[in-house]
């Protein structure tokens, strides 16, 4: 409402926006198994983004030329960070899986492993969100990669924040295809979901070193 764009003009507007999406997220994960135990991880990762969108500075920043270059931008950065989202809670999911698979090992019945789902209902959470998350971020590195195009010409593909990008989606693409063709399930598949959030995590911080997805101050 400050800036009087939809589009976040800044690092911090991004943060916050992140942050709504990853708490609708939840909702509807906790809607659908009744599952709380994500909130351990999302909570604390919502309120530092929270956090440092509200600590940030406030003055409008001139974004990036791809973010003013036409409304379509609001539909590439919708699906994308939908699809961060989701590979997010795939990974959170894998981390429970692991924790909860080495208390059943150890026979260990109370404390923390004692609130956690079931094996398969940790699993099937993960396996969702890579299914749902997947065109999403498909969907908008398409859109942005059309955009960009149009605006920057084919040398806009070698900027270091497309190039992590095209690779983040590589590896999902593997994710889901060792669990659709090569049946991969609990350790291995969590072993690659964290893979993939990793790549998600310095796909996002090339913004960085950006010049079409780098905010400038002005």
């Amino acid at each position: 409402m400050i800036s009087r764009t939809w589009a976040p003009s800044s690092m911090h507007e991004l943060e916050s926006l992140l942050a709504l999406v990853l708490m609708v997220f939840f909702f509807v994960i906790y809607a659908r198994y009744k599952a709380t135990a994500p909130g351990l991880a999302v909570f604390p990762i919502v309120f530092l983004l929270t956090a440092s969108a509200a600590l940030g500075s406030s003055r409008p920043q001139d974004g990036s030329p791809l973010f003013v270059s036409s409304q379509w931008i609001y539909i590439h950065v919708a699906l994308i960070l939908i699809g961060y989202s989701a590979l997010l809670f795939s990974f959170i999911a894998s981390i429970l899986y692991l924790i909860q698979e080495t208390n059943l090992k150890s026979k260990t019945t109370g404390g923390f492993g004692a609130r956690l789902p079931a094996l398969a209902t940790i699993d099937e959470i993960g396996y969702k969100c890579l299914v749902w998350g997947f065109p999403f971020m498909t969907l908008g590195l398409i859109a942005g990669s059309i955009l960009a195009e149009a605006r920057f010409g084919s040398q806009y593909f070698a900027d270091p924040k497309i190039l992590l990008s095209i690779l983040m989606w590589v590896v999902y693409t593997i994710l889901l295809y060792t669990r659709w063709s090569a049946g991969w399930r609990g350790r291995r598949a969590a072993y690659l979901a964290t893979f993939a959030f990793v790549a998600a995590m310095v796909a996002w911080a090339a913004n960085n070193m950006s010049q079409t997805h780098r905010f400038i101050a002005p």
